[in-house]
């Protein structure tokens, strides 16, 4: 896939986990609706994580020819997401509550805050 392929397959699944990650913190735990939306968003933060390594660094330094600093936040998902799963299935809410900010507020809201940033794609759709 070209950059630009690889761009729009991130938001196709980014966007999304916004969205759930988003009414998922602002809504009740623990309930039926919670757990299904839960799984979906846990899904496409792997699937996104897991697009961005296929994604070259194009700002910044870059780590042995691909990989930049904003990376590190796929590393991060490859982390919570399971850390999270994990934790819930062991009872262990506490964890899973952590992680699972960790993950939304790391991956979502610092990344993707990134991502708006002078130089990169989305600051040049959005401002220029």
């Amino acid at each position: 896939m070209t950059y630009l392929q690889l761009a729009y397959f991130h938001l196709v699944t980014v966007i999304p986990a916004f969205l759930i990650g988003s009414y998922l913190l602002a809504n009740q735990k623990g309930t039926r609706i919670h757990r299904a939306l839960g799984k979906v968003y846990m899904i496409l933060m792997l699937i996104t994580a897991l697009a961005t390594l296929f994604m070259k660094a194009e700002v910044g330094p870059v780590l042995i020819g691909h990989f930049g600093y904003v990376h590190l936040f796929s590393l991060l998902v490859l982390y919570a997401v399971p850390s999270a799963y994990i934790a819930v299935r062991k009872g262990n809410i506490a964890k899973h509550k952590r992680s699972m900010m960790l993950l939304y507020v790391g991956a979502i809201l610092i990344a993707g805050g990134f991502t708006f940033t002078p130089g990169r794609m989305m600051h040049d759709w959005f401002f220029a």
